[in-house]
């Protein structure tokens, strides 16, 4: 299959990162290249590095972005290494950078990566193929205790306590080995008039074992420092979230660089020696106007944040 993917805010991410021609930047989520495609065709002498932890995305990369050979470097890694990566390769440091942190729709629409309940596949939910953990190993080993916290803190899932259980009974008979049984063990956790209406009862659920597998939440406020640290005055930091908990972790960690003072509110004056290092570009996040909404129903939930280091 073809590494195919929109990109989300396509133009109003590029557009935040204020490019300079001659500036460095860095894309921390490749993907489909379609935001680093965009970067490369405003670059005159600067450049661009990419990291991706999917192989298939470093792979298509190469050929969708070969118009550019010379302007770019693609870097296999989770973008929780960026610092080790722009310290090796521009100690200088970057003039912007930009993380969409969205599952891809090649890793979705894939049936063999494991990541949809739509298509039966063996249980994976990996973007790196070399991380040991997969959701087979989550569901099958992980105690009630703990797959009721990630249900119910990275799912959101009403019903944690239901489908945990659930999927406990199940494994005690066998071990659960597809996406189709995985997603049948959870809808019978859940009333027979729930089961059929709105969207799928296994959404939720399959959000957070994606999330626990690939540790999408403990890796943000580590990148972003990294981020913070590497970027020029100036530099512009541009980030995409899909669903709330993400938000909440980029505004929280955003909000720490911009209001980090730790002083008791009484204190007439700061003592803890704070310095803010990034300012909001914008108040509100950016979100998708309903045309693209209409072409790319994927979109809705994204939001978009831009910061600026002082």
């Amino acid at each position: 299959m073809v590494f195919e993917h929109k990109p989300v805010l396509f133009y109003e991410t590029v557009d935040g990162l204020n490019i300079k021609p001659d500036g460095v930047y860095v894309d921390c989520t490749l993907g489909g290249a379609g935001h680093s495609s965009l970067v490369l065709s405003r670059l005159t002498t600067g450049r661009l590095i990419a990291l991706d932890q999917d192989l298939a995305a470093i792979e298509n990369a190469k050929v969708k972005l070969s118009s550019y050979e010379g302007k770019f470097e693609l870097v296999h890694s989770n973008f929780e290494e960026v610092g080790q990566v722009l310290s090796r390769l521009c100690p200088e440091g970057i003039d912007g950078a930009m993380i969409d942190l969205g599952v891809s729709s090649y890793q979705l629409d894939t049936p063999e990566r494991g990541f949809s309940y739509h298509h039966d596949a063996p249980l994976d939910m990996r973007m790196d193929q070399k991380n040991p953990l997969s959701a087979k190993e989550v569901v099958n080993t992980y105690s009630q205790t703990e797959l009721c916290r990630i249900l119910r803190d990275y799912g959101e899932e009403k019903r944690f306590s239901s489908i945990a259980r659930a999927i406990v009974k199940a494994r005690e008979e066998k071990e659960i080995e597809t996406t189709l049984e995985l997603a049948e063990i959870i809808k019978s956790a859940f009333p027979p008039k729930e089961r059929f209406e709105g969207k799928h009862p296994a959404r939720r659920s399959f959000q957070a074992i994606r999330i626990e597998v690939n540790r999408e939440l403990d890796v943000i406020p580590t990148t972003l420092s990294q981020l913070v640290e590497h970027l020029k005055p100036g530099g512009r930091l541009c980030v995409i979230t899909f669903h709330s908990l993400e938000d909440r972790v980029v505004k929280e960690s955003i909000r720490g660089y911009i209001e980090g003072c730790t002083c008791p509110r009484d204190f007439p004056v700061c003592v803890c020696g704070f310095q803010p290092k990034l300012k909001n570009v914008t108040r509100k996040p950016i979100v998708p106007g309903k045309e693209e909404e209409n072409e790319n129903p994927r979109s809705r939930s994204a939001k978009l944040r831009i910061a600026e280091k002082l």
